[in-house]
């Protein structure tokens, strides 16, 4: 059997450079290489309303943006399954059925969730649906019986979570489910992009994001506004590069040909650095190369973007289609989980016939 590949995002707003980095580029790799059996490409709505219960429409408006950074990005409809979580309600019924196997205490300890919890301020007040939200997303990647998560680095945690409720559940009631693994970007740099302010992360929340839907006016504004290094304030003095946001996206997404193109007096990458580490070496210089860089990545997603904006009636379809599949093949598992279980009752034609035996 092929592997089966499963991964999402939250509908909480469009998808940034950080996605594209830590995830969405490994995806359209493994699409088009085409070695698995089945990919699901997953609109976490579900997940998304546990911290945006009060705004619900935030969440309904952003669900076409994401399934559009989706498309734009490259992923196929003809070869992957896009589906929203809310609509296939078996997902809803494992979570149920999982919550059993975990405890509290090790839900709180989860260091993805703990973070999540002090960056949005609930630990005065914790809503259960967003502590267990490591839960749902178990459910998310069993139910399929994927092996396969492509995600960024922060989410390992999860994909540990997902691994101990499989064993727990396989040593319980029998070998039901397969243990996850997650795919990171080969580039350890690319698995957390830090934001254009210089903070640890790129977050939609924290509003430091280059966006995938960004045109070239916002791009070139937030590339102008990036965090360099505060000690480089002439162009003669020597520069740092170590914690420079700007040499960090270029260490991302130049590549020897940009240099050819778009700045012919320096090799390579290394010998930009060398330069703005000795002095004499500008920032404005360093973020118009960037920008043109950017650009080169961007332009071909902006375009892809335009075309399926143009029909959003069809985005919609492959949306209604994918999730139909999903539900079916969430159905199937849900039935093997029960048999599991042994709580399907009125399919297990032996139930009877034991019970009646035991009334005679």
């Amino acid at each position: 059997m092929k592997d089966i590949i499963l991964t999402g995002d939250r509908p909480t707003g469009r998808l940034h450079l950080g996605h594209y980095v830590g995830s969405l580029k490994n995806r359209v790799v493994m699409q088009n290489e085409g070695n698995y059996d089945r990919m699901y490409i997953m609109i976490a709505d579900s997940q998304a309303l546990t911290d945006n219960f009060d705004n619900p429409g935030k969440i309904r408006e952003n669900l076409i943006e994401v399934a559009l950074d989706y498309l734009s990005v490259g992923l196929d409809p003809e070869k992957v399954t896009f589906f929203v979580q809310s609509q296939v309600s078996e997902l809803t019924e494992l979570t149920f059925y999982f919550l059993n196997l975990v405890t509290l205490s090790r839900l709180e300890r989860n260091p993805t969730v703990k973070s999540e919890i002090k960056l949005r301020d609930f630990e005065t007040s914790l809503p259960a649906g967003f502590l267990i939200y490591p839960v749902s997303q178990a459910a998310d990647i069993l139910l399929f019986d994927a092996n396969i998560v492509p995600v960024g680095e922060d989410q390992e945690p999860m994909l540990e979570q997902a691994r101990e409720i499989a064993r727990s559940f396989n040593h319980i009631y029998g070998e039901t489910f397969v243990e996850p693994k997650a795919v990171l970007p080969e580039a350890k740099i690319a698995r957390r992009m830090p934001g254009i302010d210089g903070g640890a992360k790129m977050s939609k929340s924290l509003g430091n994001a280059i966006y995938l839907a960004d045109d070239k006016k916002t791009v070139k504004k937030k590339v102008m506004s990036m965090y360099t290094d505060p000690n480089h304030i002439n162009i003669e003095d020597p520069g740092k590069v170590e914690g420079n946001i700007v040499f960090t996206y270029l260490d991302v997404f130049s590549k020897p040909e940009h240099f050819k193109e778009f700045l012919p007096d320096y090799e390579n990458l290394d010998a930009l650095k060398d330069h703005y580490r000795r002095g004499g070496l500008g920032d404005v210089k360093v973020k118009k190369f960037l920008i043109k860089v950017l650009e080169d990545e961007l332009e071909p997603i902006r375009k892809r973007r335009a075309e399926y904006e143009k029909d959003l009636e069809k985005v919609f379809k492959i949306l209604e289609e994918g999730t139909a599949k999903a539900r079916e093949a969430g159905r199937e598992k849900v039935e093997e989980v029960k048999k599991a279980m042994g709580i399907n009752y009125f399919e297990d034609d032996k139930l009877v016939q034991s019970l009646q035996e035991k009334y005679k």
